[in-house]
């Protein structure tokens, strides 16, 4: 196992329309309205932008997304990531219920020096930084899923 690859995997359960919570999914130019450790989205193009993520640990990590597949009537949205991190990450938007699960799935190689120095004794606190800012997105998304 490369000790600077992760897979992720976060499941989110809504209680708004598979189609309202794709269409927030989609502009990742608002996240940080509603994600509070997603500090800034800055678009490059139609398709491709630069964005920094902030967790509770000190240290940001800032990727270029390049969107590689959008798929509404799947509910599919992939991104190719490179910079401090590279590899991909999808979501899956399907009905649940009354409501949606959205899956949020990621395959990264970290290549930010500090995380790669720290690999090894960091990489449960890399993990647990990472689940904590995918609950606080999840909440963050349902607040702004109410609001709109």
């Amino acid at each position: 196992m490369d000790r600077n690859r992760y897979r992720f995997l976060s499941l989110w359960t809504l209680p708004a329309p598979p189609a309202a919570v794709y269409a927030v999914l989609e502009r990742p130019e608002d996240y940080p309205r509603w994600w509070p450790q997603v500090r800034a989205v800055t678009r490059l193009d139609g398709g491709t932008g630069v964005i920094t993520v902030r967790s509770l640990l000190p240290y940001a990590m800032t990727f270029t997304a390049r969107e590689t597949r959008r798929d509404p009537a799947a509910g599919i949205l992939q991104i190719a990531l490179s910079g401090d991190m590279a590899g991909w990450a999808r979501w899956t938007v399907t009905a649940q219920g009354p409501g949606t699960l959205a899956r949020y799935d990621q395959v990264v190689e970290v290549h930010k020096p500090l995380l790669r120095r720290l690999a090894v004794p960091g990489r449960p606190v890399f993990r647990a930084n990472h689940r904590l800012m995918m609950r606080a997105g999840r909440r963050g998304l349902l607040r702004y899923l109410e609001a709109v």
